[in-house]
């Protein structure tokens, strides 16, 4: 295996797992943003009124990118493995 081989795969995995990472983390910033906000004009302190609309929001939002983000993954596991004998190869 190349150098160059190492490095493409490696950023392709990376790649790969920030994309399939991003919608709960955007989500999960942005309710806690809200949240936040929420608390700061209300001067409520509660540290843990931030957990729930945050658990619902990415339990949600895996319902609805969990097919996409399902078949994002199989798409690179499957490429890996249809390629693997010209990886091994170079």
């Amino acid at each position: 295996m190349s150098e160059e081989l190492v490095i493409f795969l490696g950023q392709e995995s990376l790649k790969t797992a920030a994309l399939i990472c991003l919608p709960l983390l955007g989500s999960a910033l942005v309710v806690g943003l809200i949240v936040s906000v929420f608390q700061a004009i209300t001067q409520i302190n509660e540290a843990t009124l931030t957990f729930i609309p945050k658990i619902l929001v990415v339990a949600l939002v895996l319902v609805i990118a969990g097919p996409w983000m399902i078949d994002t993954m199989s798409r690179f596991a499957t490429g890996l493995f249809e390629n693997i004998t010209e990886y091994v190869r170079n």
